[in-house]
């Protein structure tokens, strides 16, 4: 049974977009605050696809507009991050159950960590799309030579890739050092993951009451020993990562 409504489809990476597009047998772009947006079907399914470009602001623009302008009813984002907790190891994918930004410091007005006037910290994504996106994502690292290839197994050393669950970390900083992810560790030690998007689209979908999930593949560790060739593994793994966990998710609606 189809689904209802649209999807909003967020890439983090041109890469990405480009994998999600070749899905996409009908899709038409339309220009919107200076973001292309494609529109088309997915197995049937309405999806609207864009880049989010980097950055919590660049990011919240394109969740505005994918709800003002092209009225989705969820949206579904997938990226890269820097594992933060013990055991994510680079090709694991994370799917988040919360998101949190690790910049946001408005104390002494405001605890630590809580965005002003909320009350609160963390933005839970929606739990039914979560669930059906992590399901894709078991489906999609059961069999990495079939998803990734070969060549990109070996290359990166990804026999057996993991599909974790927990909260993610967002944050206007590439973090990328030792000491920074071991003080990300010491401030949130339940966080799995850091990258820089995607607690502002949660926030703006709280704010809107839309359904939101993410998934993201470990390019790194976030820390001084990060050894991949980033825009590589972004070709080579999260690219095909994404597309077949979407290609999963939207199969099996």
């Amino acid at each position: 049974m189809k689904t209802r409504g649209r999807t909003g489809i967020v890439a983090a990476m041109q890469q990405e977009l480009s994998a999600v597009l070749a899905r996409l047998p009908d899709e038409q772009r339309q220009r919107v605050a200076g973001r292309d947006f494609w529109v088309g079907h997915w197995h049937g399914h309405e999806v609207v696809a864009v880049l989010s470009r980097v950055g919590k602001v660049a990011a919240a623009t394109t969740a505005a507009a994918l709800i003002e302008r092209f009225g989705v009813d969820r949206i579904v984002f997938t990226g890269t991050a820097g594992g933060l907790a013990e055991g994510v190891r680079v090709g694991d994918l994370v799917v988040a159950d919360a998101f949190m930004q690790h910049d946001m410091d408005a104390s002494p007005l405001f605890p630590r960590f809580e965005v002003p006037l909320y009350g609160q910290s963390r933005f839970a994504v929606d739990a039914g799309l979560s669930q059906a996106l992590a399901q894709a994502a078991r489906s999609a690292v059961a069999a990495p030579m079939v998803t990734l290839g070969a060549d990109a197994v070996a290359e990166f050393g990804l026999g057996a890739p993991r599909v974790h669950q927990g909260l993610i970390v967002s944050g206007d900083r590439f973090v990328a050092t030792s000491a920074e992810s071991a003080a990300l560790r010491a401030a949130l030690p339940d966080a799995l993951a850091v990258e820089m998007e995607g607690a502002a689209v949660a926030q703006v979908c709280h704010d809107y009451g839309l359904p939101f999930a993410a998934v993201r593949t470990v390019s790194d560790r976030a820390d001084d020993a990060a050894h991949v060739d980033f825009m590589r593994f972004i070709d080579q793994v999260a690219s095909r990562y994404s597309a077949a966990i979407l290609e999963h998710y939207f199969e099996t609606l």
